[in-house]
């Protein structure tokens, strides 16, 4: 390998960095202009408010995997790779924000997201908004590496594929309720972190088998759905075995539910076990299939 060989690797990586840092700016930018009633510095800097930390947060690592799918791949060429990842990058940012609003409006849709985390400063919702927005990140990531054909087919593959994504979260949250003796939103609106960081866990682990499913070449809309459905199934199964196996071997001689709501101080830590049984399983299974 020669130098110059070297040295245009380099400059290209260069132009890469530079084009997704922009997009990456624009969609810190574009979250300031949806969320109008709040000012993003005065909420970390002056009220040092966790809760926006942990949904502000959430966002720049969802954003980051959002804009991720629009460089990773076959090179195409410099200049079609910058007009690429400035196509599928605004397009990622556009789908990530309305996941936000979508999975607001649904997965928590009993109280108002903005004021639990905005007036009541209740992390708990802080930690499953971020959730949100990272297991969107990851469902787009693996919708826009799944697309193919010309642009517009690129861009159809991208949209159905990051929607039926978000059918699956919408799915995951109602069976998660069904697997867990309590009301989640109830124990979130008491500001019970606990909850919310297991709650969060399960959110992420199925994006993550939603994203595995969706990546790779598209060999066709029944091939795909086919894969993602499989790898769904197996994710909602996973939730209530990960559930038991966190009981009975993660937490010994202690029982999850009354470490997360049946004792005075709700046990964060618990839950942060529950959280990585989910996730972890998920990345097990991906190793798997």
């Amino acid at each position: 390998m020669t130098l110059s060989y070297y040295s245009n690797i380099l400059y290209d990586a260069v132009i890469y960095i530079a084009v997704g840092f922009a997009i990456f700016f624009i969609g810190k930018m574009v979250y300031q202009l949806v969320n109008k009633g709040f000012n993003v510095k005065e909420e970390l800097v002056e009220k040092d408010n966790l809760a926006f930390s942990f949904a502000h947060v959430g966002y720049f690592i969802g954003l980051l995997a959002a804009i991720g799918s629009a460089i990773v791949g076959p090179s195409r060429g410099l200049l079609l790779d910058i007009q690429d990842i400035a196509i599928y990058g605004i397009l990622a940012i556009v789908l990530l924000n309305i996941s936000i609003w979508l999975n607001d409006k649904i997965i928590l849709s009993k109280f108002s997201v903005k004021k639990e985390i905005i007036e009541d400063r209740n992390s708990g919702t802080g930690v499953i908004e971020g959730a949100i927005s990272v297991a969107s990140g990851l469902i787009i990531f693996g919708a826009v590496t799944g697309e193919s054909g010309t642009l517009l087919e690129g861009i159809t593959s991208a949209v159905v594929f990051w929607f039926a994504g978000q059918i699956a979260l919408f799915i995951t949250a109602a069976v998660y309720q069904l697997i867990t003796p309590y009301d989640i939103h109830e124990h979130i609106e008491k500001d019970n972190v606990a909850v919310g960081v297991g709650f969060a866990g399960a959110l992420i682990a199925i994006a993550n088998l939603i994203r595995h499913a969706l990546m790779g070449d598209f060999e066709g809309w029944t091939y795909t759905f086919t894969e993602a459905g499989f790898e769904l199934a197996l994710g909602i199964l996973l939730l209530p075995v990960m559930r038991f196996l966190t009981d009975k071997i993660l937490l010994p001689g202690q029982r999850l539910t009354d470490e997360i709501i049946n004792q005075e101080k709700p046990n964060v830590g618990a839950a942060i076990i529950e959280a990585f049984a989910y996730i972890g399983g998920s990345v097990m299974i991906t190793w798997c299939i």
